[in-house]
């Protein structure tokens, strides 16, 4: 049995820490909301998984010293956008060599740091034992024991094939990857795929539409990726094609559904309301805009999102614009 801290209340660390409590292990969940402690140690619900009941062995806390002391594994289970500042408050209380497992999704923008980057920035370079838990793993189908597959990337063999012993059981597989930037910088990147696909839906397009984006998509993203150094063979794994599927296509994804309103005629900012939770793709659209400028890397449906979500642009437009564009080769890796 494992000592296991998970540093944040949302879907999807709550979707594990029930999971992982279920295998017997000693899980306590911190969250930064007194009132999320209080509803959740009474209620044992997470409200946006209604089906799921948290076990009662589940301790809350909003005490973050409490949720990292004396573990085997902490979870960052946090929106991107907050990786760094729990990664700050919990640094005092996170010993030498943890391992930290980081489920968050996103690059942060400026510094291009990905979400374990971010966490080893805060705590200091060689302080913890980082791995990347990535793959097609909606948290309503996970919190049902659906059939579910998962990667846990680190350079530290030794620590993903413990975070592999610990997450695996009969309704999670996992397998190790040893490409932490390929699977992190996948992670980031389908989920603005994920709201053009979704847009797609909404302007009134069919699955042939779909198709192309969800491939292009992985086109432009695994260009950038060779562009960074990544493995290859990440980009046609879980982490990368298999991640983006299920983004790009499942009603239970967020990117997939703020796209959808988007695609019919909803303000950004509006449907992000609307779907009334943490939409990463909108939060992954600067770092992405940097990464290709940087890398001189040519992704017209990056440059075809931020146009719609940041700049005001009609979505029809927009896809007109890219069906029009010079005719190349689709073995042309230098870019879309």
């Amino acid at each position: 049995m494992a000592k296991i801290g998970i540093l944040g209340a949302g879907t999807w660390g709550m979707a594990l820490t029930r999971m992982l409590a279920k295998e017997g292990h000693d899980t306590t969940v911190w969250s930064a909301l007194a009132q999320e402690v209080e509803t959740y140690s009474t209620t044992r619900r997470q409200p946006n998984l209604p089906g799921m009941v948290i076990p009662d062995s589940v301790q809350f806390t909003g005490n973050v010293q409490e949720a990292c002391s004396g573990k085997d594994i902490l979870l960052f289970a946090v929106p991107s956008v907050f990786v760094r500042s729990t990664a700050k408050a919990a640094a005092p209380f996170i010993p030498q060599g943890q391992i930290i497992v980081d489920v968050a999704k996103g690059i942060e923008p400026d510094t291009l740091l990905t979400m374990t980057q971010v966490i080893e920035d805060e705590l200091g370079k060689g302080a913890a034992r980082l791995v990347a838990l990535s793959g097609p793993t909606h948290a309503e189908e996970v919190a049902q024991d659906l059939p579910t597959t998962i990667v846990a990337a680190s350079k530290d063999e030794d620590a993903a094939l413990k975070v592999q012993q610990i997450f695996m059981n009969d309704v999670m597989r996992v397998y190790t990857n040893s490409d932490v930037p390929g699977v992190e910088l996948c992670g980031a990147m389908k989920n603005i795929m994920a709201l053009a696909s979704g847009a797609a839906l909404g302007l009134g397009y069919g699955d042939n539409t779909k198709a192309a984006l969800i491939t292009r998509g992985m086109h432009e993203i695994t260009t950038l990726g060779i562009a960074m150094g990544c493995d290859v063979r990440t980009f046609y794994g879980l982490a990368g094609i298999g991640d983006l599927i299920v983004t790009a296509t499942s009603v239970h994804s967020r990117n997939n559904r703020c796209g959808h309103l988007i695609g019919q005629g909803m303000k950004p900012e509006d449907a992000v309301r609307e779907v009334g939770m943490v939409v990463e793709g909108i939060n992954a659209i600067p770092a992405a805009m940097q990464l290709k400028k940087k890398y001189g890397i040519s992704m017209p449906l990056v440059d075809a999102v931020d146009a719609v979500v940041n700049q005001g642009a009609d979505p029809k437009e927009i896809v007109r614009s890219l069906m029009t564009r010079a005719p190349k080769s689709e073995l042309d890796y230098r870019g879309s």
